[in-house]
């Protein structure tokens, strides 16, 4: 698998990684200990397709997650993959959530996730989600800088902020990516922070590259108007009509491509977004090796120009 440098940091990553928030159903709050190995084998799965990064977050399973991804990396024989994790956002015992980028409760988070991980340096430490208040996202950016300063992360970055913040917090330390969603159904960051991005040398890293499913070719209109009414889709405009339709469509084009090249239709808008000269590497979440073979091998599949025009639906 082709790997691309990260921003201003000396890591080359591959330009697909493993995401962990998927390994099991959201949050990772239903799934028993009994499923462990089944979720280990994904994380091992991917790396034996060469994938060199594994992506998450407190958040996945309030810890949960990577503390699976520290025991699959304790049963891995191979090389030592990056990992990147992140901060901001924060539970209690009874598991509400809440996001706080103070000093104080990210330091608690550095240190907790590395104790999760066991690891003594995280690879790529990144602010979760923005608060509201732009000066608390300085404040948590200035002790993100101090975690780099004393070892306890290699190289910082950002998630989910807009090009106003991003300026405001190259000015303190300089930012080494920007993760945030990006699809052909959710473009909306071509038009400002790509450029941006591209102008500052910023590493990108995409995540919800399929979209949340509705670009994997197994979403139907029967199976959304089934979620459960807990699924945060049940009600998202890109899951209703009229959008769903459009959305149906288009994964259907991006199937007859796929046909084409003998590859899955999440496969082909992987690869679409892997064309972006901006964009260093696109997140993928598995829930079974299926769907570790279906995706992994995106980033090998060459679109031609006309494949290209014809996934956008436009003239060439």
């Amino acid at each position: 698998m082709e790997t691309r440098k990260l921003g201003n940091s000396d890591l080359y990553i591959t330009s697909i990684g493993f995401g962990s928030w998927a390994t099991g159903s959201p949050w990772l709050l239903d799934v028993g200990s009994e499923d462990d190995q089944q979720l280990i084998a994904l994380i091992h799965r991917a790396l034996e397709a060469g994938v060199n990064w594994i992506d998450c977050a407190p958040a996945d399973g309030f810890g949960r997650a990577e503390k699976i991804v520290a025991q699959a990396l304790e049963e891995w024989s191979g090389p030592r993959p990056y990992i990147f994790t992140k901060c901001g956002i924060i539970w209690n015992e009874s598991g509400k959530v809440a996001y706080s980028l103070k000093a104080d409760s990210i330091r608690r988070e550095c240190e907790a996730s590395l104790s999760r991980l066991k690891i003594e340096t995280i690879d790529l430490y990144q602010i979760h989600w923005p608060v509201d208040d732009l000066a608390e996202v300085e404040e948590g950016w200035l002790e993100l800088k101090k975690l780099k300063k004393e070892g306890k992360a290699r190289w910082i970055g950002v998630c989910n902020l807009n090009v106003e913040s991003l300026r405001r917090l190259q000015a303190i330390a300089p930012i080494t990516s920007l993760q945030m969603p990006y699809s052909l159904i959710k473009r909306e960051v071509e038009k400002e922070i790509l450029p941006f991005c591209q102008k500052a040398e910023l590493g990108v890293i995409v995540n919800s590259p399929m979209a949340s499913g509705l670009l994997t070719g197994r979403m139907t209109r029967d199976r959304a108007a089934e979620f459960p009414t807990d699924d945060w889709r049940i009600t998202h405009p890109e899951f209703c009509e009229p959008k769903l339709t459009e959305n149906l469509q288009l994964a259907e084009r991006l199937r007859s491509i796929g046909k084409n090249h003998g590859c899955s239709v999440g496969e082909v808008a992987v690869a679409w977004i892997l064309l972006h000269p901006t964009v260093t590497g696109a997140i993928v979440g598995a829930c079974s090796a299926e769907q570790v073979e279906d995706i992994f091998d995106a980033s090998g599949l060459r679109l031609t120009s006309e494949e290209i025009a014809f996934i956008e639906d436009r003239k060439i």
